[in-house]
């Protein structure tokens, strides 16, 4: 669980995170978040557009963990592109942060993505954000701010089996940027499909942890979701164990 890639900026970032997309304000959010780091997660990702970035500060605040062990992920909505300055201090505000480990272009914008990126590297710059990226950006997108004065540390994506973006994932390997899975247990919708539960009984895993782990031996950085304590747990206890290449190709086959 202390495992970390190391971004192109030389930040260190964990292998694993708990995302809290479609987690509710308040009680939902911030006990997730305590349990999490209960369980040894040091990388919690949210956005302005989920609605829950205070309830994230607060758990931070209580858990009793230094600030600087702890991975915060926010993400600038596409209705702020034009003042991401005061966007990202609203995220800083809500948070009760000083600093956010990693910001993210939530969505690609054609029309404005050079000017948005502009205004990352500015406050990159000043220290509001210790890195910066984008999410949900295709190779010709990525490609599109090669010439950039500071290239994006990480890619956030929907990335699991059943949606294997291999070219995406090479370009990025061969560009040095992270690729970050969102949804990486399909949001549970594939949970009961009986090639991942064969695989998952050979290792005597379950198939939730088969996924999280195909993740990570692909060198992504999976953020699954969850509110509930004993998955919360589960989720982690994905570093014991390997799956052997034959099965990773049946997996990577089912997209």
């Amino acid at each position: 669980m202390r495992s970390a890639i190391q971004l192109n900026n030389g930040r260190d970032m964990p292998v694993l995170g708990l995302g809290v997309a479609r987690m509710a304000e308040g009680a939902e959010t911030e006990q997730s978040v305590l349990w999490a780091l209960e369980a040894g997660y040091r990388l919690i990702d949210t956005a302005k557009i989920y609605g829950n970035e205070a309830s994230v500060g607060r758990a931070v605040r209580k858990s009793g963990i230094a600030r600087e062990e702890i991975f915060v992920t926010t993400k600038l909505w596409p209705s702020e592109f034009f003042r991401v300055r005061a966007a990202v201090q609203k995220s800083l505000d809500k948070l009760g942060l000083s600093y956010i480990d990693l910001y993210l272009i939530h969505w690609p914008v054609p029309l404005v993505r050079s000017h948005i990126w502009k205004d990352f590297e500015k406050i990159y710059a000043v220290g509001l954000v210790r890195s910066i990226g984008v999410s949900n950006y295709s190779v010709k997108q990525l490609a599109a701010l090669a010439a950039a004065d500071i290239p994006p540390a990480v890619n956030q994506v929907l990335f699991h089996p059943f949606s294997y973006k291999k070219e995406l994932l090479d370009y990025c390997k061969s560009k040095n940027i992270a690729v970050e899975a969102y949804s990486p247990l399909t949001k549970g919708g594939k949970l009961n499909d009986p090639v991942v539960a064969e695989i998952a009984g050979k290792y005597a895993k379950a198939p939730a942890q088969i996924m999280i782990r195909w993740s990570l031996q692909h060198g992504l950085i999976p953020i699954p979701k969850s509110s509930n304590k004993k998955r919360i747990f589960e989720n982690t206890e994905v570093f014991d164990f390997h799956i052997e290449n034959d099965d990773m190709r049946v997996l990577d086959n089912l997209s």
